[in-house]
């Protein structure tokens, strides 16, 4: 474990401290910041809880000469700005009821009773300004054994918020060990139907944060064999998803980072083009990510079940028709379907071919069709299907001569067929 109080000789930690002491109230930090320190990684980001209210956080930060913003002043939280760097300062806060994703809520001061009202033990963690740790729920013992657990009664906490099925999948991921604890595990599966009401934005986030976690793979196929997986994506696919991570590590691409969490979801769950429409709905996808998972889809229909890589040709007739990235995620995942090893030389290989050679360019516009008396419009476009085509087959040439002969080909064979 690493000496959370390092987070304190930040010097801007140790200006917004400072700044905030002018309330008269006891500030901490809280949160994912030292839980991270205590497991020896880089805080994202430092959050404090205080026992000010939020109008008095403003007036000490426009005291101090920092700048804030009232991201969140109903529910609390105030971010303060110094030198460049975001903090969110939040008051302490006790719940009155809870609606499953929302909750009614009235300002406090005794932070115990914040940090148990938290979702896991090891996110109820804060630190005061002397550099002490305080713990009310037995968040040092699970950080020590690596363990994700929920505060109180599981079932009761995922009442309070259905997200929290997920979060105990995903903190699981990137920071336990070993097997998920036992009762949050039977709590999420009892629950597990109240996911279909949660909003597809926010299962994103939380299945994407996943997917890119170190024990990605193994909770993946937690969530599948639960039946949890199946409420908000449908038919998963864990074994290629397991290939993937494997051969993500033969590559390298898995080494010292977090893993490729739209790949990986596509391995976990994308077989075909309406795969790919589902998930946009199902999980709100960016039109980049529908694009994506889709162009992979198309990329990899010809791959199913092969049991070597394409050939040169087909590789560069991959690499024309889908792009660069489509042609080597369908690669990929092709690899991850068969039963070659990861280290496989001959599938690695092509891949390393996609990712060197130079992309075809197709070396005949419309324009170029026209000079040769095709006509614009159904014409023009048949013409360049079917001349496209006959350029993938002849091998992608780019001399003039066998250009000009192919287009002379195409440009007969559709008059031919027009006068009939």
């Amino acid at each position: 474990m690493t000496d959370p109080a390092s987070l304190l000789a930040d010097p801007r930690v140790a200006r917004l401290f400072a700044a905030l002491a002018a309330t008269g109230g006891e500030t901490r930090i809280v949160g994912g910041a030292v839980r991270d320190a205590l497991l020896g990684l880089s805080p994202h980001e430092i959050d404090l809880a205080t026992t000010a209210l939020p109008e008095e956080v403003v007036e000490a930060a426009r005291r101090g000469g920092l700048k804030s913003v009232p991201t969140g002043i109903d529910h609390g939280t105030v971010t303060v700005i110094v030198e460049g760097k975001p903090f969110e300062v939040t008051t302490l806060r006790e719940d009155v009821e809870t609606f499953g994703r929302a909750a009614k809520v009235r300002f406090g001061h005794d932070f115990e009773i914040d940090a148990k009202r938290r979702d896991f033990t090891v996110n109820a963690l804060s630190l005061s300004k002397d550099g002490r740790v305080h713990d009310y729920a037995g968040g040092l013992e699970d950080i020590a054994r690596r363990r994700i657990r929920f505060i109180g009664d599981p079932a009761t906490r995922i009442a309070e918020d259905h997200l929290r099925i997920l979060r105990f999948f995903r903190f699981h991921a990137a920071y336990g060990e070993g097997a998920l604890e036992a009762a949050g595990l039977h709590a999420a599966i009892s629950a597990r139907e109240s996911l279909a009401k949660l909003s597809a934005e926010r299962i994103r986030v939380e299945l994407l944060r996943l997917l890119a976690a170190r024990r990605a793979v193994e909770v993946a196929r937690e969530i599948s064999q639960a039946g949890i997986s199946e409420v908000f994506i449908g038919a998963t696919f864990p074994g290629r998803l397991e290939r993937l991570a494997l051969i993500e590590s033969a590559t390298g691409q898995g080494r010292g980072r977090a893993g490729d969490s739209l790949a990986r979801l596509a391995a976990f769950a994308v077989l075909v083009s309406e795969d790919a429409d589902r998930l946009r709905e199902r999980l709100r996808l960016s039109n980049a990510e529908h694009r994506r998972l889709a162009t992979l889809a198309q990329a990899l229909q010809g791959l199913h079940g092969a049991d070597a890589p394409p050939n040169e040709h087909d590789l560069m007739r991959l690499l024309f028709l889908h792009g660069r990235e489509g042609a080597r995620d369908a690669l990929t995942l092709a690899h991850a379907e068969s039963a070659a090893p990861a280290q496989d030389e001959t599938w690695l290989q092509a891949a390393g071919f996609l990712s060197e050679a130079p992309a075809p360019q197709f070396p005949v516009r419309g324009a170029d069709l026209l000079a040769y008396g095709v006509l614009p419009g159904q014409a023009l476009g048949a013409t360049l299907k079917a001349l496209q085509a006959k350029w993938i087959r002849a091998g992608f040439p780019t001399d003039p001569q066998t250009v000009a002969r192919l287009v002379e080909e195409a440009v007969r064979n559709v008059n031919q067929r027009d006068s009939r």
